[in-house]
């Protein structure tokens, strides 16, 4: 039986992290999913001596206290946890956050689809993307 993938979906906004939870939730036997309205509660839980780190980050960029880009910035910057894929999933469409993200080692940037259809179709394809990414023996985070 193949481990289900552990997902970190870090964004401030409740309805944002609900809807998250929801698709996610029909998929509950590939996923495991851990929510943070915070990147700092977040970064707290991945740096802990008995964190189990996530198999890819969702983060948003805007977010107060500390935006998404300070999150990379210290995830980029931790031997433990650099290796760790994130995706940038979020509202804006600006060409300069695109850039900073990519800048700052982001694996992708997404942007969050209008509507919940969509929404869906955007978490299937990023399932499927990493399933083959799995079955290409890409590393996987180690446990602390």
């Amino acid at each position: 039986m193949t481990r289900c993938l552990h997902i970190f979906v870090i964004d401030d906004n409740i309805a944002d992290l609900l809807l998250v939870e929801e698709v996610f939730a029909s998929f509950s036997n590939q996923v495991t999913v851990m929510t943070y309205q915070s990147g700092r509660d977040a970064l707290k839980a991945m740096q802990s001596p008995e964190a189990v780190c996530p198999d890819v980050i969702l983060l948003d960029i805007n977010m107060p206290h500390m935006n998404g880009f300070d999150v990379l910035k210290v995830l980029k910057a931790d031997e433990r946890l650099k290796l760790i894929p994130v995706v940038m999933l979020t509202t804006s469409v600006a060409p300069q956050d695109v850039k900073q993200a990519y800048s700052l080692f982001a694996s992708s940037y997404v942007v969050k689809a209008a509507d919940f259809a969509s929404f869906i179709q955007q978490v299937e394809s990023f399932l499927e993307f990493w399933k083959v990414n799995r079955l290409m023996n890409w590393p996987t985070p180690i446990s602390f």
